[in-house]
């Protein structure tokens, strides 16, 4: 689904990203993890075809330098850190824009159009929010309408930066087991993430991004390691693998006192 060979971006004078290599498989759950300033959402962005890049980067075995804007945007959804919520629009407004790289210039929403939006609305529960505000909504309720709109999108690769940021841990678990869910749709998932045990839970395979490049790809078992950990976040941890998940555990570090 999708190939990076040797893929590059420099954002000003900063190397984001440096020849990174990459594979996909159609279907797969990947998260990309990484201390801060990694390159993990520079490789969202070249992925969306929204930076330019060096090297060669290919989604569906099409080059993503050759495809149109439009057709970029049916096939890949974004879900950014921070989107754009006008606090002014209803849940069923803004869940409809998800159709907007299926119509035509000045187009009005067909009626394929609504059904769409309306499965997404239904498939995330957001029925009965569908004329609130999004001014209105809570946090959980609120991510919950920014998938749909992905959702509605219908999309093959969904691309998430930091779901669960500014969620509390019951609203983090909520929409992480609704992006599980989402994959039965046959979505390809590739994910922003910092808290290492929610990604070692979730995400079938791990890449662990340092200054640009790719340090660990693999399984999360073996990819967060203590070793791995202290060596690029400079943290002491301590893992714990149960029941076919990882769980990664601050720990403080032994002091010696004179």
């Amino acid at each position: 689904m999708i190939e990076l060979d040797g893929v590059s971006v420099s954002l000003g004078s900063t190397r984001a990203l440096r020849e990174v290599s990459l594979e996909v498989g159609r279907g797969e759950w990947v998260a990309l993890i990484g201390p801060n300033g990694a390159g993990k959402t520079t490789a969202l962005r070249a992925i969306a075809g929204l930076v330019p890049y060096a090297g060669a980067l290919a989604l569906g075995g099409r080059e993503v330098r050759e495809l149109g804007r439009r057709r970029l945007a049916r096939l890949v959804a974004l879900v950014p850190q921070l989107p754009d919520r006008p606090p002014e629009l209803t849940v069923g407004e803004y869940v409809l824009l998800g159709r907007t790289p299926h119509l035509g210039y000045l187009a009005a929403e067909r009626p394929a159009d609504r059904r769409a939006a309306a499965r997404a609305l239904e498939r995330l529960e957001l029925v009965r929010f569908t004329d609130r505000l999004l001014g209105s909504l809570s946090g959980g309720e609120l991510q919950r309408a920014v998938l749909a709109r992905a959702l509605a999108q219908e999309a093959e690769l969904l691309l998430l930066d930091e779901p669960t940021s500014a969620l509390d841990l019951g609203r983090q678990q909520q929409a992480l087991e609704l992006v599980h869910e989402l994959r039965e749709d046959g979505l390809t998932i590739v994910c922003t993430m910092h808290d290492l045990t929610l990604a070692g839970q979730y995400a079938e395979r791990l890449v662990l991004l340092d200054q640009g490049e790719v340090v660990a790809d693999g399984v999360p078992a073996d990819v967060l390691s203590p070793e791995n950990v202290e060596l690029f976040y400079g943290a002491s941890v301590r893992v714990v693998e149960e029941d076919g998940h990882v769980y990664v555990l601050p720990q403080r570090p032994v002091r010696t006192i004179a």
